[in-house]
């Protein structure tokens, strides 16, 4: 029989059990050298992970998420998650995956749908479980890896971990991890934070000769139209720059 709008039943079809959305929050924690003289801090990558509180994996670490309702679209749940888990909702979110292998949840058939977020250090110092976690932390890339993660979750990681290395070449997403206002050693910082292999020994003489005529990043002026520059993590001031809205359909450092 011919399927039509009188006759169509969703009963005639399997559906999953379960539309969930996982989160890969990435932030970038600042620790001060103790050496007493002026330089840039010490950062590093990390990811925020829940610990379970119940079953299926009990006690294991895993990513932020949460299952869709009918009412909402997968974006709207992964930031209504993304606000329950970190109290924040005006950061980067991006979809980049679905994550569909049978047997990947004991509880049925859940295809999930991974996002992943970019968040400022200082947004993440209130963070706390929420009911269904018993614990809330900022690991390192290389400890998370390391940890027995629920569900296919490692994998969810790694996936995120490549495509915002991708990202951080091609896009302007650095400004994600940078006040409005920074050096271009700060964001050259920043850059090998994500993306450890990335070295480029001209990187400013090569910033500053390309970016005027990309219209990426501009130079920022006082009030009285003069450089504006900083000595926060040199002896030396350093001039100031800050993202346009301009975005780059090639690689913008390379």
């Amino acid at each position: 029989m011919q399927e039509s709008e009188t006759n169509y039943s969703p009963k005639r079809y399997r559906t999953p059990d379960g539309a969930p959305a996982d989160i890969v929050i990435f932030t970038i924690t600042s620790q001060e050298k103790q050496s007493g003289k002026k330089s840039l801090p010490l950062r590093q990558l990390e990811v925020l992970l829940i610990q379970r509180k119940n079953w299926p994996f009990e006690g294991h670490w895993a990513l932020p998420g949460g299952f869709s309702s009918p009412t909402e679209s997968m974006h709207a749940c992964a930031r209504r998650e993304l606000q329950e888990e970190t109290g924040v909702d005006s950061v980067h979110l991006e979809y980049f995956n679905v994550y569909s292998e049978p047997g990947r949840d004991p509880r049925g058939w859940m295809i999930s749908h991974a996002f992943f977020a970019l968040v400022k250090e200082e947004a993440l110092v209130a963070r706390r479980a929420a009911d269904d976690a018993s614990d809330v932390r900022l690991f390192s890339i290389g400890e998370a890896l390391a940890l027995p993660l629920a569900f296919d979750h490692r994998q969810i990681i790694r996936d995120a971990l490549e495509q915002i290395r991708r990202s951080m070449m091609t896009t302007t997403i650095a400004k994600e991890f940078l006040p409005e206002e920074f050096t271009l050693s700060e964001l050259y910082q920043i850059i090998q934070t994500v993306v450890p292999e990335f070295e480029e020994k001209n990187f400013i003489r090569k910033v500053t000769s390309t970016q005027s005529r990309k219209g990426i990043l501009e130079a920022v002026l006082d009030e009285n139209g003069n450089p504006k520059s900083s000595n926060r993590y040199s002896q030396r001031a350093a001039q100031l720059y800050r993202f346009t809205q301009e975005e780059p359909t090639l690689s913008i450092y390379g």
